[in-house]
């Protein structure tokens, strides 16, 4: 591996030797400016991988320098760190990063650190150089090829231009597509605090709508307070439901395949398509009043059907028409379509009014990556998602349109055999004097949120149980290891310092059939090492999906 040069650039000497130690175990070339009139010299003759400027200088300060140093083609992307005795108020940082630095470290120098930073930007500079050189050989090859094909008959000359103009088109798809993955990878970090943030939000949820419908269920029956109290629980059910949708959004869930009722579902999505195409486009629905059931995961369909929405928005930008339609549709074996294995289907098409598309963007439409909207305001991700979820669901995504007549989407899914699972996401909670054979349990609730902890344990006290609260994972091992009458663990997954599936794993070690409940906001739990059978409770929960989750998890192993 060939060493890299690096500039120092102080005006005083003992500096610069201070930095020649900290960064000699680098084993890269250092080179040494006293002024910024020495560094530019440098600069004119030599590659640079990373600059160190020194802020205060008599000749010329560091801002002064690094702005010139910008100014040059070659060193507009260049690392550049300031280094600084003195310290800098807030506008001086800001000052810094605008002429063009990419990072500040103060003095005195912590070798570690300054030796850490300019490493990783050496090591950056040498891939940014292989790709170059990559770019180039690839290059060379095509140029060679080309060479080749020219030295034949008129003919293969021709096919050698229509070759060349390929190569060019590929390449620039390719640098277009290096700058959608950065966007891509912005939106897993987006989605990840997504992810977060739905945690957090499920556990305000778990407490309010505990304690919500605890109060319902022991408040006298009042006409005004049972009103105000159906309010706030409807309110807090639709932030559930919303914290669903954000975590479709944020594909933090797997695919489950199950039997989906299309009319409920585009029903139930209304009031949301409505906001998200605002008030100047008109959203209408065509579905018949009895549509055969289809197998596809809901929450990816949910998504799907809101990106359709939302590129037909975008396509109208001065107002328009949507239309969602579905029906039967039959594949026989004598009429293939799409390459549909023959069997029953459901096509679901969103239509509407707006620019259209040509036969040659038509053509790219579903590619990843691909977007005719301006920069900033498309991934390019929305119609290949769409595509990959109808085929990993056994259908298919076909794309009609024409230039100021519209577009057309119709999303094909196979029918299933199997009814609707109803998921209720909160029922009535179950009187336990009813039960005839109910056994009052002692149960550990484990979970760092003390509000949650506290809505918990009053639900299973209400229930008729002993709960015992805890906050961490180790503090529950060791109430567990002193009190032999926990017959229940009921814990988070996201805590701090042990997790839910750790603490589980613990105490499955040594007990492998002790009864846990991993109940979870969000998190992407682990189906591992034992834990693939472990019994879980999304939150928020009500008290009847408590009851149940403890009778299930009571029952003797098989």
């Amino acid at each position: 591996m060939d060493p890299v040069n690096i500039l120092l650039v102080d005006d005083q000497p003992a500096k610069l030797l201070s930095y020649e130690v900290i960064l000699g175990k680098l084993g890269e070339n250092l080179i040494k400016a006293k002024s910024g009139r020495e560094a530019l010299e440098h600069l004119l003759k030599t590659d640079v991988a990373v600059i160190l400027v020194d802020v205060c200088m008599p000749d010329q300060d560091g801002f002064e320098l690094v702005a010139m140093i910008r100014e040059h083609p070659r060193y507009q992307k260049t690392a550049i760190i300031f280094v600084s005795a003195v310290m800098m108020a807030e506008p001086d940082r800001l000052r810094g990063y605008e002429v063009g630095a990419v990072d500040y470290v103060a003095v005195p120098v912590v070798p570690e650190v300054l030796r850490a930073k300019v490493k990783v930007f050496c090591e950056l500079y040498r891939k940014n150089r292989e790709l170059e050189r990559l770019n180039s050989e690839l290059e060379r090859r095509v140029a060679e090829r080309t060479a080749e094909l020219e030295a034949s008959s008129a003919e293969l000359r021709l096919l050698n231009e229509h070759l060349e103009h390929r190569i060019e088109e590929r390449t620039r798809e390719r640098e277009e597509a290096l700058a959608q993955l950065f966007e891509a990878q912005k939106l897993d970090t987006i989605g990840q605090l997504t992810g977060g943030v739905a945690h957090d939000f499920n556990n305000l949820l778990m407490a309010a709508l505990g304690s919500l419908n605890l109060l319902r269920k022991h408040l006298p029956r009042e006409e005004r307070t049972d009103r105000l109290l159906d309010n706030a629980i409807q309110a807090s059910e639709r932030g559930a439901a919303l914290t669903q949708r954000l975590l479709a959004f944020a594909r933090r869930q797997e695919l489950k395949p199950q039997t989906v009722d299309i009319i409920h579902l585009v029903n139930e999505m209304e009031n949301l398509l409505q906001r998200a195409v605002g008030p100047g486009i008109k959203l209408s629905s065509s579905l018949p009043e009895n549509l055969t059931k289809v197998l596809a995961d809901s929450n990816q369909l949910e998504l799907a059907l809101l990106n359709l929405v939302v590129n037909a928005r975008d396509a109208m930008p001065s107002g328009g028409a949507i239309t969602i339609h579905a029906e039967d549709k039959i594949i026989s074996s004598d009429h293939q379509y799409q390459n549909l294995k023959p069997g029953a289907y459901v096509c679901i098409s969103v239509s509407d009014t707006g620019l259209g598309m040509d036969s040659a963007t038509l053509a790219k439409a579903a590619e990843p990556f691909f977007t005719t909207k301006g920069p900033g305001k498309g991934t390019g991700l929305g119609l290949s998602m769409v595509h990959g979820l109808a085929a990993q669901s056994g259908g298919t995504l076909a794309l009609s349109s024409e230039v100021n007549r519209g577009t057309r989407v119709d999303l094909w899914l196979p029918v299933s055999s199997e009814e609707p699972e109803v998921e209720t996401l909160f029922e009535e909670a179950a009187d336990p004097e009813r039960q005839s054979e109910f056994v009052s349990r002692t149960i550990l609730v484990v979970d760092d949120d003390a509000l949650v902890s506290m809505g918990t344990a009053a639900m299973l006290e209400d229930l008729g149980h002993t709960a015992i609260e805890v906050m961490s994972g180790a503090k529950a091992l060791e109430v567990l290891a002193s009190n032999p009458q926990i017959e229940l663990i009921i814990t988070d997954h996201a805590m701090p310092g042990m997790t839910g599936a750790e603490l589980a794993r613990r105490v499955r070690s040594s007990q492998p059939t002790f009864p846990i409940i991993l109940a979870s906001g969000y998190a992407e739990l682990p189906d591992d090492e034992g834990l693939a059978n472990l019994h879980r409770l999304g939150k928020p929960f009500a008290q009847a999906q408590l009851a149940a989750a403890i009778e299930h998890a009571m029952l003797p192993p098989c």
